[in-house]
């Protein structure tokens, strides 16, 4: 497949001819936010239609801030940014557009060569930093640089989506469960729900020159928990980027941000480097860096930077003109163009395409539902109700999180109260095995394994209601409380609903719903400090943590989210709450 091809994808049935008037020419991707397109101005100038998804366009809250960012983008003028051309917070669906950049992101780039010459990863950092600039000063912060979101034009990078991270923020996560702020990416104080600054995309800029560098994330894989908990916790490990790199990395990604250098700052340090190059390097270049540094690449740019680049790519030609346009009316009542539905591209084979796509679902979806059995019990109870019996994560010693089961009071205490439950069963097991080998179980080279700590009981509660004029505490999730006095509180106050606290801090679990246990909220939960949680971006199966001060820890789900109506907006979710344990 050549390179064209990969960059631009034929249009698909579901797609519309047209958004806002713009006519679509090719598909150049997807993502948590919508659907990426390649249009042309009327002066046939290529420019990127981003069209957000559905469900964040029917939140209300999130169009009003898409509407705002929207306003700060279009004052954001840098030379390494991707201009905003238009958007519409309150188009059906909301849309905006930027110019296009011809040229790979730096997650392709490095996927197709490996790591980049540490010259390279200079031009890269000096052209973010000076990025980073130009968006702070619109007074906007990214919250989700990374490698995607970088863009390598022949003249230098370009950083992209600066105007939507924010706006589809409560708690930097999408609707659909997709991160707007990636969790390989983050900074600490983003990982744990407190205040986002402008040092916060600096950590992501120390992250993102970190893997231009190895080639792969800093953090390594894993679950988005793991990697979450390593982020907070653990100091970077630089020991394999190259030498020259290490000081500024380890400024940026400094755990406290006020330790963080400014954007100004990485600039000034990449420049520094630069005009230190060798001449002969510079000329094999096409010229030396100029007295601006890295400010200007152009021409000047190094051998090495436009080598990752790659080669430049057709792009296609505008859309023809006899492509249908259906009338409609916009909020204000004002005629506009609308979508219209093209017909399937030539030599496409629906039936095919269709059978192949139906196989692979049946079989993810398959799998999945394989795992949530493993992974989850439901049990029927009395009243017709079904209790969940909560998996509590363990960390395998591999960076994998092992399912464990909890046991709940009814299962403790036995059918009838009698004292052969299963928990004391296996309490008795544990003591006897203990006996048996002449101790307490710990390692005593017999090959003995140690006993597990037992964990607090997990006490499950379905369908917990809070609103502006009920809350709950932990110790009773199912008594309501006036507004005002439980732990958990809801309020629409700002400029959307949250949860509340003055005694109870909160973490939102990230990754895919299921991954909430005992183990994992304490993991979460230890540094964190938050007491508030914003529910804008909030869904349905969003997994939260909470802990109180008296140590329990409770996980809830949101089973129903309903804030389209501040007056009227209430929430409800299934917790399973340990007592004394954190």
């Amino acid at each position: 497949m050549s390179r064209t091809a990969e960059v631009f994808q034929p249009l698909r049935a579901e797609d519309p001819a047209a958004v806002a008037g713009f006519r679509l020419a090719a598909r150049l991707g997807a993502g948590g936010m919508g659907v990426v397109y390649l249009s042309h101005t009327q002066g046939g100038r290529p420019v990127a239609i981003k069209v957000v998804r559905p469900e964040l366009a029917d939140d209300p809250d999130f169009r009003r801030r898409f509407g705002r960012e929207i306003k700060a983008a279009r004052r954001v003028r840098g030379a390494y940014t991707a201009e905003l051309i238009d958007g519409d917070a309150d188009g059906t669906p909301p849309w905006l557009a930027t110019l296009y950049v011809p040229g790979p992101s730096l997650t392709e780039a490095v996927a197709r060569r490996g790591p980049l010459p540490v010259t390279a990863v200079l031009w890269l950092m000096a052209g973010v930093a000076e990025a980073l600039q130009a968006i702070h000063g619109a007074g906007i912060v990214h919250r989700d640089l990374k490698p995607s979101n970088v863009l390598l034009a022949a003249d230098g990078p370009r950083v992209i989506d600066f105007g939507i991270a924010v706006a589809a923020d409560g708690t930097a996560y999408t609707a659909t469960g997709g991160a707007i702020g990636t969790p390989s990416f983050m900074a600490p104080e983003q990982a744990v729900g407190e205040e986002v600054t402008a040092a916060t995309d600096v950590f992501a800029l120390g992250q993102t020159a970190a893997f231009a560098a190895l080639g792969r994330p800093l953090y390594g894989e894993g679950s988005a928990v793991n990697l979450l908990y390593r982020i907070v916790h653990s100091e970077p490990d630089l020991s394999q980027v190259p030498e020259p790199l290490r000081p500024v990395l380890a400024r940026c990604l400094a755990m406290d941000p006020a330790e963080r250098p400014t954007p100004a700052e990485v600039v000034e340090w990449c420049r520094e480097r630069l005009d230190a190059e060798d001449a002969e390097d510079a000329e094999d270049a096409d010229g030396a860096v100029g007295a601006d540094g890295a400010g200007t690449a152009g021409a000047g740019a190094p051998l090495a930077w436009r080598e990752i680049a790659g080669p430049e790519v057709t792009v296609p030609a505008p859309a023809s003109e006899q492509a249908p346009l259906v009338a409609t009316q916009r909020l204000d009542g004002l005629p506009q163009p609308a979508v219209a539905w093209p017909g399937p591209p030539p030599g496409w084979q629906r039936p095919r395409r269709r059978r192949s796509a139906l196989l692979t679902g049946v079989g993810v979806t398959a799998g999945a539902l394989l795992v949530a059995a493993l992974a989850w019990k439901v049990v029927d109870v009395s009243g017709g109700l079904g209790r969940l019996v909560v998996g509590e994560a363990a960390d395998s010693g591999d960076g994998r999180i092992e399912a464990r089961e909890s046991v709940s009071p009814e299962d403790a205490a036995g059918s009838g109260g009698s004292a052969g439950s299963a928990a004391d069963s296996a309490a008795e097991e544990d003591s006897k095995a203990a006996d048996d080998k002449g101790g307490d179980g710990a390692g005593d080279g017999s090959g003995s394994l140690p006993r597990t700590p037992e964990k607090p009981v997990a006490t499950p509660y379905a369908q917990v209601w809070v609103d502006a004029k009920k809350s709950v505490d932990l110790a009773d999730p199912k008594e309501q409380l006036p507004g005002d006095k439980g732990e958990i509180r809801f309020g629409c106050a700002n400029a959307g609903c949250e949860l509340k606290s003055d005694s109870a801090v909160f973490s939102w679990l990230p990754g895919d719903p299921g991954q909430g246990s005992y183990d994992t909220c304490s993991m979460m939960l230890e540094h964190a400090k938050a007491r508030t949680l914003p529910l804008a971006a909030m869904a349905n199966g969003s997994e939260i943590c909470v802990r109180n001060s008296d140590g329990d820890i409770a996980l809830m789900v949101i089973q129903v989210k309903s804030t389209a109506m501040p007056d009227l907006a209430f929430l409800t979710a299934d917790m399973t709450v340990w007592r004394k344990a954190g």
